[in-house]
């Protein structure tokens, strides 16, 4: 028996012996990556020594001292078991959600800014049981149940939450499994600021460009900043019967598109819109692109009177002069003059961007990710546009799950011009998330794309999300079980 041990001794002495140096071997290899020479490492301590004088297989000795290391998921094993939600209070309120799996990854999403939650939850029964990595099969499942504008928040919040997920499980940034990156840092667009007098704005927009670092302003070059100079407009009398989308019934201002409010600018109008967007010029200087938008429910002949009343100071673009369903009007509007137009944030799907680019109605798509159908779905149209000579920028108002949704599509997008980072001055907004890969979400008015952390790179800050609830509901992903029934039939054909 002695003997027999001392050879099974002197047998494992061998076989770590050759392991220490193929081990040592390994760690000096250049191509062995920093993960796996950290474990070759650590696996030089003594575990291996240990086990090998108790007689176990190498086999067994790398299970024993590999025991306590962190693996990734098994990603043909993952199934969808829940979906849950928290309202924030950003842009109004603005929904997260959080997809659980049967393998404790989770996947984070947001239903659009100003969008009911219940678009996503009424999709949960849909996808429960489903393995996320299918994203596109997933996505195919839900998106009947997504429509125009906010309509679609859950169909996308969910999709984004997917892409999240499988990176997570495949270990890979969400930018990779679009196929790859065109650039490390993202090109960012913020508001212009406002000021109570012209140097209090002028140190405003210095702070914006030098301290903050954005190369890319937009402002709103709006009638309403011309209602109450006599003078400026026809029939402004429209404008008095509802403030927002909320107030005044469906034939108020706020909820009769553009063609059919009956409103024109007059020439003192143009003039007075012109000074607005001449003094911004002169603040910010013409190296930066100034982009415009929110100009009022005004008709297309109009909107042309107003472009061509600011082509001289080489706008970025004219944005959403007219709904976007009118191509038509867009195509004319876009042939009449010199400045870029764009629109397309509340276009679902690119089925529906189709007819602007075919035609060439606007010189730019602008989707809002949050909107057209998720990260694959906004490359698809980013892709698509490319192949018609037409650039895509990227609307975005939401919280910072959107936003790295966001970054992921815009570097794996190759036409990409800018996108839109509507909190700027929302002192806790970076705040709601922690990255992955611990460096800083933005620097100098550019996304950092994360280039190695899996999925969409971030966790959310519990601790701040909580203080930033919108008050009608402050529950923090609950259970939601009410919404595990599937109780309709849904295929579209017979």
């Amino acid at each position: 028996m002695k003997s027999y041990l001392k050879q099974v001794i002197e047998d494992n002495k061998k076989r770590e012996q050759q392991y220490a140096i193929e081990r040592q071997a390994e760690i000096d290899n250049p191509k062995t990556l920093d993960n796996r020479r950290d474990f070759l490492k650590k696996t030089a301590l003594g575990g291996i020594s240990l086990s090998a004088l108790m007689g176990l297989s190498l086999s067994d000795t790398l299970a024993e001292t590999t025991s306590n290391v962190n693996r990734l998921s098994n990603p043909s094993d993952l199934k969808i078991t829940d979906m849950r939600y928290c309202v924030t209070s950003v842009l109004g309120r603005t929904a997260i959600i959080r997809i659980d799996t049967n393998q404790g990854i989770y996947g984070l999403g947001e239903v659009r800014d100003g969008a009911d939650p219940r678009y996503a939850l009424m999709l949960k029964s849909r996808i429960l049981g489903e393995n996320p990595c299918n994203v596109e099969r997933v996505f195919k499942i839900i998106k009947q149940f997504g429509g125009q504008g906010r309509q679609a928040g859950g169909v996308c919040g969910v999709e984004m939450a997917l892409w999240d997920l499988c990176g997570k499980a495949y270990n890979v940034p969400a930018w990779q499994l679009l196929g790859g990156r065109y650039r490390d840092k993202v090109r960012l667009y913020a508001d212009t600021p406002e000021g109570n007098n012209p140097k209090e704005q002028q140190e405003r927009i210095q702070y914006r460009t030098e301290v903050q670092g954005y190369t890319w302003l937009k402002m709103d070059v709006s009638i309403r900043d011309i209602i109450n100079i006599p003078g400026c407009l026809v029939n402004p009398e429209i404008m008095k019967q509802g403030s927002n989308a909320y107030q005044g019934g469906y034939m108020s201002y706020s909820n009769t598109k553009h063609p059919f409010t009956g409103i024109q600018i007059t020439e003192k109008g143009l003039e007075e819109l012109a000074k607005r967007v001449e003094a911004v010029r002169n603040m910010v200087g013409w190296e930066i692109p100034i982009s415009t938008d929110h100009y009022g429910h005004i008709d297309m002949n109009n909107c042309i009177r107003l472009g061509k009343a600011l082509e001289k100071y080489r706008l970025a673009w004219l944005e959403d002069m007219v709904p976007w369903q009118y191509w038509q009007q867009h195509k004319t509007i876009t042939e009449a003059l010199e400045t870029p137009t764009l629109t397309g944030e509340d276009i679902y799907l690119l089925e529906n961007f189709k007819d602007l680019i075919h035609n060439h109605a606007v010189d730019i798509v602008h989707p809002d990710l949050a909107s057209s159908g998720g990260l694959l779905e906004t490359k698809r149209i980013g892709d698509y546009a490319e192949e018609f000579g037409i650039a895509m920028a990227m609307h975005q108002a939401g919280t910072p799950v959107s936003f790295m949704a966001n970054v992921h599509c815009a570097a794996a997008t190759q036409n990409f011009l800018s996108l839109e980072h509507h909190s700027v001055d929302l002192p806790w907004w970076e705040d709601m998330v922690k990255t992955t890969w611990g460096g800083k979400m933005i620097e100098k008015g550019y996304a950092n794309v994360p280039l190695t952390a899996p999925g969409l790179g971030i966790e959310l800050n519990d601790e701040v999300v909580k203080q930033h609830l919108n008050k009608s509901d402050t529950s923090y992903f609950e259970p939601t079980t009410e919404w595990d029934e599937k109780r309709s039939w849904d295929r579209t054909w017979s």
